[in-house]
């Protein structure tokens, strides 16, 4: 891995998009919104495919889960186990989707990885079965990935044949 400015400069634009699509989602009902929670539907998840084509979204990624949950921590209510906790999960998840051998299991890293593990404090603290709590992240990490992911992965591949940047 070469980290030269370019790849800085690539994993801070995701960190950014990241944290821009979160304020996105959560500013209309900070209080009723699928960013966090027992069934979590971040349209800025999608981003979480881009490491497996973009070696630099993996940093990119923690950097813009971390000040995400930093911002949301005031009403999700998790505080510094979502901050930490949910930006190691990330990072873990974004370097198995960069070494993933194929698209599905790109896909099934951060499925599986934030629906049983983010579902342990997020059960803890909202007091939902641990089983509902997995499969509401997960469907919902799910649901972003084919959807989000997949048009993120498309504009991306389409944006790369510009190859300045």
């Amino acid at each position: 891995m070469k980290m030269d400015i370019k790849y800085l400069t690539k994993a801070s634009l995701i960190a950014a998009i990241y944290i821009v699509l979160i304020i996105i989602q959560a500013l209309p009902f900070p209080i009723l919104n699928l960013t966090y929670g027992p069934v979590q539907l971040r349209i800025a998840e999608g981003l979480a495919l881009l490491p497996f084509v973009e070696s630099a979204a993996v940093p990119g990624l923690f950097v813009g889960v971390l000040l995400s949950n930093v911002i949301l921590a005031p009403y999700s209510g998790f505080g510094l186990v979502d901050i930490i906790g949910g930006s190691l999960v990330t990072l873990i998840s974004a370097y198995l989707t960069s070494k993933a051998k194929n698209k599905v299991l790109a896909i099934s890293y951060p499925v599986i990885l934030n629906g049983l593990i983010v579902s342990i404090w997020v059960s803890f603290f909202t007091k939902i079965p641990y089983l509902y709590t997995v499969l509401g992240i997960s469907l919902g990490e799910l649901a972003s990935l084919l959807i989000f992911g997949n048009i993120i992965l498309y504009v991306y591949e389409k944006a790369s044949i510009y190859k300045e940047w």
